[in-house]
């Protein structure tokens, strides 16, 4: 057994020096400008350290499992990975965890075992790229155009039939493009940041993804990484040996199972409380006792999962859980199972329900059936004029009632209506990744847009999540320096496992350059005793020359035990002090001294706090500015969440959790109350959820911060879900969008870009259904009154056109709203109908004067059908430049690819391209038609100019609209909705509840209502 145990000493150091040489060049820079020489004293190396940290920006925590969404696919292959899908949530065969520690596993294996288990990562299910491409033929708006491509093919207008085709290709094309384009910005970014990890593979320590991890994987777990996987710690890294301890207690049974039944609590409670049996403390092998339970491995942060602010110390056999990070200790791990049968990986399943359609996706349906009934109307219409002129409905040529619907199918329809939204949705999310703030589902951005309240955590997003020590109360005559040096000495000095606490108290040194010099006058560490829960202090003995000086720190009531009579004043300066600190919220430390065998001399107060991020207060005011009030939701006590709303200027209405449910209210009276909030602390997820669903019954578009798998439910159940930097994965799973960058800065960001890429889509869509309604209601009339129309190629052409013009809103300069935004549809459909009935308006003008002497203003040169397809094509063009307002310049995209379009539909006119001489009415024209198509280009220049005069007269009608106030808020929903009576109603329900009752002497039963006892709504 010696052998064994010296032959693994020497395979693990082997497996450690490989570990050296494999360190990556950044984590060997960082650690070298932080951790000072080993060969510099204890003071020294404390200055060193003082003087050379810097904040770590460690890698979010749930940032590993994207970057498994960059892996390459073929266009062909299934949605489903069928690798994936034979995953067992049960877990794996106990074979695959009895790897050897010094030799890991082998290549081969890793292979055969992950075509079993597959990628180590919580991601979502893989897109089918070629039924993505068959996804942009689908629709209202798209099966009519696919109608009108049957309808030409049954006309035998093979021409009209390619162009169609055509259309619809190109639709499809620009739209996949333009969302894979962002979605690969999305991955690339996702890929940069991914998580990775140590394992022991081939007998050598490699650096990997942490998605390519397999069950039985040996994993290094060390200080200030992020697990990469479920696994069960098999021994500390410097004793290998006690492998065999963890071999005896796996093959006897003595592990925690509670990795299997689903028991956090359990296994929590094994982990953190000094209660377990005397099997659990000792295991007897032989005659000698297997202490393993005598020191943690670990230190392991849990607080994603179980909400726990410390520690949770793990020991010989206990389980690390996916995502979590390690604070202390350096282990080995034997990995479990993969992440989607992890405990985060289970817990994130719970709440990926039902894909919802969306509310964006409810508009742009309701937008297309609407212009289908217009289409359907149009079309009875002109079918009417055509009886009346006895058209026949397939009579040979372009005269027929068929013909007459084949034109009004392609001009009723915005056929670029979904590639240009999904367009503009996915450049702006691709705008926003390069942010830092990756949009998970398109449709987010739209729910952002129109965000009015922001309900935030405050640990790391309002507040740094690290502590400060803030004005310091130092005792009558002694030095804030000297305090501070004696704070230091009472601290650990093991740098590279500080506790939060000893490290702000040496690293606040660095704003007292006095005390640091104190430190380095020779100062030797006789004796350091850490805290403990009964002294509940922490005691240094030190040495300077001759003199010992006994430092100490820790609670104000442990410190004060420390004085000697005589000092009764001070004390109860200190006490009252001490209470002020603590209804502020801050944390104090009591700091005292005694030099050689004298009296205990007390120094002051520290008070630690987590202060708020720098950018915090000045987010918050903009976030106001933009019509969106935070309100924060804050675990901590009610004392520190006043003390950070008070510093953030955030209200300082903020309330206890317990009122959301034990408060004594009901119904409107409780909504009432949510809704004047400035937030509340103490609060568990269920309050969350609680809190975001009162506010969306007040009618309320609520975002929702968060970071834990314990914050899933209310990140699916907000409007718009944001997992924050250092989130959890289960939480980005369950989000819309999730943040990269620290703080809420990135969300005013994200706000005006969200209303940006609106503007653009509202401003299209108010554009194309007023291009819908001119060519319908010229096009009718004008088939009623001179029975004749535009040449269904012109029509086919000048749909593509218009499609082809303003993809290019996506990139198109838009200004932002400085309140939530929405669709006010009914605003949307009267400014489109009266731009289109003044585009239809001006092409009647234009038609009218071909009858006058001479041919009115176009001066007798040319063709009707290009005349009109020149005119129509410019003033529906230029109509964009109306639509989306003057408060920007257009980008130069836009304004670029509609002179291109314009220019082309010129050489159209100029040449008679695709056309030839259009057949009219009965009506005698006086206009001189070219014999050829062509139009003169005097007739052209004329036809430009007009259609200018057009387009400056509908601005000037549209910018006259856009001041009538109640035509401005036509459509605006109430955002304080209040249906008291439907409040009180299910208010009284919620107090109820359903007994069930047998009678006795019938034995029958019923059902009676009930109110509930008060232990029934502590449950909830």
């Amino acid at each position: 057994m010696s052998n064994l145990f010296h032959r693994r000493k020497r395979d693990t150091d082997d497996v450690e020096s490989n570990a050296g040489r494999r360190a990556s060049r950044a984590s060997r820079a960082r650690s070298a400008s932080i951790v000072p020489d080993p060969d510099l004293a204890e003071y020294p190396a404390l200055d060193h350290y003082i003087s050379n940290y810097r904040e770590d920006r460690r890698r979010s925590v749930a940032d590993g499992d994207e970057n498994g969404k960059t892996k390459k696919k073929h266009w062909w292959s299934s949605s489903s990975n069928d690798q994936e899908q034979s995953t067992t949530k049960a877990g794996v065969s106990e074979a695959w965890l009895e790897t050897d520690l010094s030799l890991g596993l082998s290549s081969e294996e890793v292979e055969r075992r992950r075509k079993v288990t597959g990628w180590n990562e919580l991601s979502s299910e893989k897109e089918n790229m070629f039924a993505k491409f068959l996804g942009f033929f689908t629709g209202p708006i798209l099966y009519v155009m696919e109608v009108a491509a049957l309808l030409a093919v049954g006309l035998g207008d093979w021409v009209d039939f390619g162009v169609i085709v055509a259309i619809l290709l190109l639709n499809a094309f620009v739209g996949f493009i333009q969302e894979k384009q962002a979605a690969d910005i999305v991955a690339s970014l996702k890929g940069d940041i991914a998580m990775r990890c140590h394992v022991v593979r081939d007998s050598v320590v490699q650096e990997i993804l942490a998605r390519e991890l397999v069950p039985g994987d040996i994993l290094i777990i060390e200080e200030g990484g992020t697990v990469a996987a479920d696994a069960r710690l098999i021994c500390d890294f410097t004793r290998p040996e006690d492998f065999e301890i963890y071999k005896r207690l796996r093959a006897e049974d003595k592990l925690d199972r509670s990795d299997e039944e689903d028991d956090m609590a359990e296994d929590d409670g094994a982990n953190g409380d000094a209660k377990h049996t005397d099997d659990s403390h000792a295991h007897t092998h032989g005659n000698e006792p297997l202490d393993y339970r005598s020191r943690p491995l670990a230190a392991v942060d849990q607080s994603s999962i179980t909400g726990e602010s410390l520690a949770v110390e793990k020991y010989l056999g206990d389980m690390v859980y996916y995502t979590t990070g390690c604070k202390r200790g350096k282990a080995f791990g034997l990995v479990q199972t993969n992440a989607k049968a992890s405990f985060v990986g289970r817990t994130a399943d719970l709440v990926q329900g039902a894909k919802d359609q969306g509310h964006f996706k409810a508009i742009m349906n309701n937008i297309g059936t609407t212009l289908l009934v217009l289409v359907m109307f149009w079309i009875l219409i002109a079918w009417i004029g055509g009886f009346f002129h006895h058209i026949s409905v397939t009579a040979h040529g372009s005269q027929n009632l068929l013909h007459y619907a084949l034109v009004l199918l392609i001009v009723g329809v915005p056929v670029g209506l979904p590639v240009v939204t999904t367009t503009t949705l996915a450049v702006g999310a691709a705008y926003l990744a390069k942010q830092k703030a990756i949009v998970q589902k398109l449709t987010a951005i739209e729910s952002l847009a129109g965000v009015d309240i922001l309900c935030s955590d405050k640990t790391g997003t309002l507040t740094a999540n690290k502590l400060s020590i803030r004005d310091p109360f130092v005792a009558e005559g002694e030095d804030v320096n000297w305090m501070m040096a004696c704070a230091a000495l009472a601290s650990s000095h093991n740098l590279k496992t500080l506790d939060p606490i000893d490290k702000v108290t040496i690293l606040t040194l660095k704003r007292y350059p006095e005390a640091r010099e104190i430190l380095k006058q020779g100062w030797v560490t006789e004796s350091f005793t850490p805290f403990d829960p009964v002294s509940k202090r922490i005691t240094a003995i030190c040495r300077l020359g001759q003199d010992k000086y006994v430092c100490a720190k820790g609670a104000p009531k442990a410190i004060l035990k420390l004085l000697g009579p005589g000092s009764e004043h001070l004390s109860e300066l200190y006490r009252e002090k001490a209470q002020d600190f603590a209804r502020r919220g801050f944390r104090s430390l009591g700091v005292a001294y005694k030099k050689n065998d004298g009296d205990w001399i007390l120094l002051g107060l520290l008070s630690m706090f987590d202060p708020p991020r720098e950018d915090t207060a000045q987010t918050i005011i903009e976030a106001g500015h933009l019509g969106v009030p935070v309100k924060m939701l804050t675990g901590d006590a009610i004392a520190i969440a006043k003390e950070t709303c008070k510093m953030l200027s955030l209200g300082t209405k903020v309330y206890n959790s317990d009122r959301l449910i034990h408060g004594g209210l009901a119904g409107s009276m409780q909504h009432d109350f949510v809704e004047r909030a400035d937030g509340f602390a103490e609060v568990f997820p269920e309050h969350k959820y609680t809190v975001v669903e009162m506010l969306q019954q007040r009618g309320h578009l609520t975002a929702m911060t968060g970071d834990g798998v314990n914050d899933a439910p209310s990140l699916k159940k907000a409007d718009c879900g944001i997992a924050v930097e250092g989130s959890s994965e289960a939480a980005q799973a369950a989000a819309d969008i999730v943040f990269l960058a620290p703080g809420l800065s990135t969300i005013v960001l994200a706000i005006k870009t969200a209303r940006q890429i609106f503007a653009r889509m509202k401003s299209y869509i108010q554009y194309r259904i007023a291009l819908c309604l001119h060519l319908e209601i010229y096009l009718t009339l004008s088939m009623v009154i001179l029975n004749e129309t535009i040449r269904v190629d012109l029509i086919v052409f000048l749909a593509l056109f218009a499609d082809l013009a303003t993809v290019a809103v996506a990139y198109d300069n838009a200004h932002w709203e400085p309140r939530p935004v929405e669709w006010q549809l009914p605003k949307i459909w009267i400014m489109s109908v009266i731009l289109g009935i003044l585009l239809a308006i001006g092409t009647w003008i234009i038609r009218g004067t071909m009858f006058l002497p001479n041919g009115g203003i176009v001066q007798n040169f040319g063709s009707v059908q290009e005349i009109l397809f020149l005119e129509v094509a410019l003033t529906e063009n230029w109509l964009i430049f109306v639509t989306r307002g003057g408060k920007t310049w257009p980008s130069w995209q836009l304004v670029g690819a509609i002179l291109g379009v314009d220019i082309l539909a010129t050489l159209f006119a100029l040449f008679g391209w695709m056309s030839g001489i259009g057949e009219t009415g009965a009506i005698h024209d006086n206009f001189k038609q070219s014999s050829n198509g062509w139009v003169d280009i005097v007739t052209v220049v004329i036809v430009w100019l007009y259609s200018f005069g057009v387009t400056v007269v509908i601005a000037i009608i549209y910018f006259i609209l856009n001041k009538i106030s109640w035509l401005d808020n036509l459509g605006r929903k109430d955002r304080r909705n209040k249906d008291t009576k439907l409040e009180n109603i299910l208010g009284h329900l919620q107090k109820l509840a359903i007994e069930h009752e047998v009678d006795e002497k019938t034995g029958k039963s019923k059902f009676t209502l009930a109110e509930k006892v008060a232990d029934d709504d502590e449950d909830i």
